[in-house]
C-alpha cells in the first residue's frame, strides 16, 4: 500500500491525510510547471509529503531512507541528527555511475558538515569512498568492526540471537526475528545509531526484538512452503543465495521471479537460476519492467521447465502447483511484484492482509 510508506509509531498514514495533504501540494505542484519547471518525480513528492506530515504531528524523531543514492536525492534537502549508510552495491548505475567509487560517492552525500555518519560498509574501495568524504565533512565516522559491533550467538528458525557492542556499551542476547546474517549486521547499525541518539538500553532491545519486515525471507504458507523476499537487485541475490544455503539447504525449489528493467536481470539470474528446479517468470507492475520475458531467456540455461506467465496472480498460482508436496516456492524480485504476489497468497491462506 502508498500508505505504508510512511508511518507513526507503526501506524501507516490515513488515506485521507494523503489526498489532504495531495491537495494543498498541488496547487504548488502545478506553480513549477506554470512556470516552466519540470514537474516533480513521485518520489520528491512522495518525500515532501512525508516531511510536511512528520512535521504537522510534531514526531519526536523521523527517519527517513534515501530513495537513490543520496547527494542527487530529494531526501537530501534534510540536516540531519545522524546519517546512515549500510552497504553499497552496483545498483542505479545510469544515474549514479559506472563504478562502485561513482555510486559510494553519490551515496556518502548525505554525509553532513559536523554530523555523524555510522555505516556497515565493508567493501574496502567503497569504505575508503566514505571515509574521504566523512574527512572532508568534518564528520565523526563509526565503523562496524571498530566502533560497534554484533557477534552472533544462536542462531534458529526464527529467532536470531546476538551480542552487541556500541564503544563502551555492551547488550548480551539481543534477539530479532529477521533471518539471514546480514540481518545481525543491520541490526547494529540500528543499535549504534540509537545509542549514538541517547534512546535507553530497555528501548533497544524491546525495537530490535519487535521489529517485523516484510517480505525479507518471510515465509507466507507452510504446505507448501512459500519464501517471498524483495532482493531486487545484484547484491540483494547473493545475500538470499547464501540464506537459502543456510536455512533450507535440502529442498528442492520453485522459483518465481519478476524483475525491472533497469537491474542486472542477466548476472542475478547466474546465480539464483541453478538453486531451481522449475521456474516461473512474471511481469512487475510497474512502467519500469521493460521487456519482462527477457528474463525467462536468461534462465533457460540452468533449468529444463520455465513457465511465462504475465499475470502475476495466476504466477503465484502456477508455482504452487509446481512445487506438489515435495518442492518449496521461492518468489523473488522487484518489491513491486513481491509485494502483490504476498498479498494474493495471504488471501489464499484466509488471512487479513497485514505489514
Amino acid at each position: 500500500s502508498y500508505t505504508e510508506r510512511m508511518k507513526i509509531n507503526g501506524q501507516d498514514i490515513a488515506k485521507e491525510d494523503v489526498a489532504e495533504i495531495l491537495s494543498m501540494m498541488q496547487v504548488h505542484l502545478d506553480k513549477i510547471v506554470a512556470e516552466g519547471g519540470e514537474h516533480p518525480t513521485e518520489f520528491e513528492v512522495s518525500t515532501a509529503l512525508a516531511l510536511y506530515y512528520f512535521a504537522r504531528e510534531k514526531v519526536d524523531v523521523a527517519i527517513m531512507e534515501v530513495g537513490m543514492g543520496g547527494e542527487i536525492d530529494s531526501t537530501n534537502v534534510i540536516i540531519p541528527r545522524l546519517s546512515l549508510i549500510t552497504n553499497v552495491g552496483m545498483d542505479h548505475m545510469d544515474y549514479l555511475g559506472p563504478t562502485l567509487e561513482d555510486i559510494t560517492r553519490v551515496k556518502a552525500g548525505i554525509i553532513k558538515e559536523g554530523i555523524a555518519v555510522l555505516t556497515t560498509c565493508d567493501h574496502p574501495e567503497a569504505l575508503e569512498v566514505i571515509r574521504q568524504v566523512a574527512k572532508e565533512k568534518d564528520a565523526p565516522l563509526w565503523e562496524e568492526g571498530k566502533d560497534f559491533l554484533a557477534e552472533p550467538v544462536e542462531q534458529l528458525e526464527n529467532i536470531q540471537k546476538f551480542h552487541c557492542r556500541v564503544k563502551d556499551t555492551f547488550f548480551s542476547d539481543l534477539r530479532i526475528s529477521l533471518r539471514g546474517k546480514h540481518q545481525i549486521k543491520n541490526a547494529a547499525l540500528a543499535v549504534a545509531a540509537a545509542v549514538k541518539m541517547g534512546v535507553s538500553s530497555k528501548a533497544v532491545r524491546q525495537g530490535i526484538e519487535e521489529t517485523i519486515w516484510p517480505c525479507r525471507l518471510e515465509t507466507v504458507r507452510e504446505n507448501p512452503l512459500v519464501v517471498v523476499d524483495a532482493a531486487h537487485n545484484y547484491h540483494g541475490v547473493l545475500v538470499l543465495v547464501d540464506s537459502l544455503k543456510e536455512y533450507w539447504p535440502n529442498k528442492k525449489r520453485v522459483l518465481l521471479i519478476g524483475m525491472l528493467a533497469d537491474k542486472e536481470r542477466e548476472k542475478v539470474a547466474a546465480e539464483i537460476a541453478p538453486l531451481a528446479e522449475k521456474i516461473v517468470v512474471t511481469k512487475p507492475n510497474s512502467p519500469r519492467a521493460g521487456k519482462w520475458e527477457q528474463v525467462a531467456d536468461f534462465v533457460r540455461p540452468f533449468v529444463d521447465k520455465v513457465v511465462v506467465e504475465e499475470n502475476i496472480t495466476r504466477a503465484v498460482d502456477e508455482a504452487i502447483r509446481l512445487a506438489g508436496d515435495d518442492h518449496m516456492v521461492l518468489i523473488t524480485g522487484s518489491i513491486y511484484m513481491v509485494s502483490e504476489a504476498r498479498a494474493h497468497l495471504l488471501q489464499l491462506n484466509g488471512k487479513n492482509l497485514k505489514v
